[in-house]
């Protein structure tokens, strides 16, 4: 009776956990590409340069990285939900300052502190959702939180398509107070399930036990590189896929509806994926996540320079590498105890978001080669097998481990 009454209870708490979470996810993939959609009105509002431009993209980033690093460490020592408040609080405002900045070295500024508020909330999204839900769905929870991210990038370009007389300064404004609105949400609402007496007697460990004891060094190596990789190839087709189609005939606002389906679909593609991965056997959805990815880039840089064609080609591009990305994230979960959580994924993020740095440099030494696009997007084949290859050789040994502990 008492196990009949607990289960609405538990239900509306993984509800309520994975919409808040899900809600944030979209307000950081807002502004994770708010810079992109910003920047065709803001380098000539500032007179910035491209080498300054260059400093305002990587900015976020390299905050991102310290953010993560930190925020998922500290999540474990002071609570997930209070390291969350935290970092969405830290986002918003420095977004919003980012608006009132008038000079390269404010933007510079505004923007890796940004980044750290974005790095800190990511690990702890992913860790609420996954110990807020069962474990038999919690791949399908985290597909739904990261498909919050490609939907917040839709939004952003958007914005700039539908807003009449948007300024550089709209899409800052809309990324840093839309987060701070949801700040009382997640104080009032965001539900957090009390530590077991098992959980509070654990002893604190230090950073490398947490990432390398017990048997788990060689699965944690072979997760930062298949999300290093991954993240590479996200990254380098957001920034550089408009630029690429305008240099094969499109118009920029035609690209920039491109971009739009990339994130549409994306958010969709993300979201089945996680659902596949609780439904059925997960090598065969990650060699089919990211199959598929290798089959799509293939079609984008042979298809035709025809919008409608773009479209298609942009959308199950984005469908299939973002599925990819919920793959990752709903992997590293599973290989740290709870106790250890955040700092396993904080890292584990922090490494794949070095990959997304390296990722807009590739594609622009590529470019600057002379390479064609569709060479650029040729490049990307091998790496996204080494992600696939890598995230099945993960599952196989994690697999093998838990069998010898049985």
């Amino acid at each position: 009776m008492d196990v009949k009454a607990d289960l609405p209870t538990d239900r509306s708490r993984t509800l309520m956990t994975v919409t808040l979470c899900s809600v944030v996810a979209m307000f950081e993939g807002f502004d994770l590409q708010a810079a992109g959609v910003a920047a065709p009105r803001l380098a000539p509002a500032l007179g910035m340069t491209p080498a300054q431009m260059g400093f305002f993209f990587s900015a976020s980033t390299f905050g991102l990285i310290l953010g993560a690093a930190l925020g998922g460490r500290i999540s474990d020592r002071i609570g997930r939900k209070a390291a969350l408040i935290v970092s969405v609080i830290i986002f918003g405002l420095l977004s919003v300052a980012t608006a009132a900045m008038h000079s390269a070295e404010g933007l510079y500024i505004c923007r890796f502190l940004t980044g750290f508020g974005l790095g800190g909330a990511l690990p702890n999204l992913v860790a609420l959702v996954t110990e807020a839900t069962p474990k038999a769905r919690a791949n399908t929870s985290v597909g739904l939180l990261y498909a919050g991210f490609p939907a917040g990038g839709a939004l952003a370009s958007l914005i700039t398509v539908f807003v009449r007389g948007a300024d550089w300064q709209t899409v800052f404004l809309v990324g840093g107070i839309g987060p701070l609105l949801v700040v009382p949400a997640l104080i009032f609402l965001l539900k957090t399930a009390a530590p077991t007496a098992s959980e509070q007697a654990t002893p604190k460990v230090g950073l490398l036990s947490a990432l390398f004891g017990e048997n788990r060094a060689k699965l944690t190596v072979i997760l930062w590189i298949s999300f290093f990789l991954a993240l590479l190839t996200m990254y380098l087709l957001l920034n550089w896929l408009p630029t690429l189609l305008v240099s094969r005939g499109l118009s920029r606002p035609q690209a920039s509806i491109v971009q739009v389906a990339f994130n549409i679909v994306g958010a969709l593609g993300s979201a089945l994926t996680g659902l596949l991965m609780d439904r059925t056997k997960r090598p065969l959805v990650i060699v089919g996540a990211f199959g598929a990815t290798m089959l799509a880039v293939v079609l984008m840089a042979n298809v035709q320079p025809t919008l409608a064609l773009c479209i298609l080609a942009g959308a199950l591009v984005g469908g299939t590498v973002s599925g990819t990305q919920a793959i990752m994230y709903a992997l590293a979960p599973s290989l740290y105890p709870k106790a250890i959580r955040g700092t396993g994924l904080g890292v584990a993020v922090a490494i794949g978001r070095g990959g997304s740095a390296v990722g807009p440099l590739l594609g622009a030494a590529l470019v600057g080669a002379g390479r064609s696009p569709s060479q650029v997007l040729m490049v990307l084949l091998p790496i996204i097998g080494l992600s696939g290859l890598g995230a099945l050789i993960f599952v196989a040994l994690q697999k093998a481990q838990n069998r010898a502990q049985d």
